[in-house]
């Protein structure tokens, strides 16, 4: 039983400070990058797409993955410390919610954001040593955009049912 509590204590942690970062990046992005980018001058937009935004997006997707991960590992060791039951109390309900809305948020990270994002940096750093503005990324910027602000929306109920799985009135279980 000690061991199953020290291995949630780690999961924990590691689910806080990564899911800290996912969505402190998602709110940058969103309320300070992209308003930035509106207004910028087109060799500044060149700079933070070619040299600010791969590391900030690896940081994004990887501070993602590492969430995901300890959230799916944190009720996976709950399940087998109390049995499928669990997810039938007030913290599995709870957790649940916030969890899909959590994977949703994470699907549109790795399978729509960054490929997206992807592309736009290749394109726009080949477009800079050529000396020319970026050029054929069709709808790339728009799409990777909304599905950014979708989860700056998701967020907002993932991180209420999350914190209400142990804050709310209800307990831990």
């Amino acid at each position: 039983m000690e061991l199953f509590v020290a291995y949630e204590f780690l999961l924990r942690w590691i689910h806080f400070l990564s899911g800290i970062t996912w969505i402190g990046l998602l709110y940058y992005f969103n309320f300070v990058q992209a308003p930035f980018m509106g207004k910028a001058e087109a060799v500044t937009k060149t700079d933070i797409t070619t040299k600010m935004a791969p590391n900030s997006l690896w940081w994004f997707r990887w501070s993602a993955m590492f969430t995901v991960i300890a959230g799916i590992l944190i009720i996976v060791n709950r399940i087998s410390m109390g049995g499928m039951g669990i997810m039938a109390t007030s913290w599995g309900v709870s957790i649940s919610i916030g969890g899909i809305l959590g994977l949703i948020m994470w699907f549109n990270v790795w399978f729509i954001i960054w490929p997206n994002q992807k592309v736009i940096i290749a394109t726009t750093t080949s477009a800079a040593a050529a000396g020319k503005a970026p050029e054929g990324l069709g709808s790339r910027p728009r799409v990777a955009f909304l599905a950014s602000r979708t989860n700056t929306m998701l967020s907002i109920p993932m991180l209420f049912f999350m914190a209400a799985a142990s804050h709310g009135p209800w307990g831990l279980f």
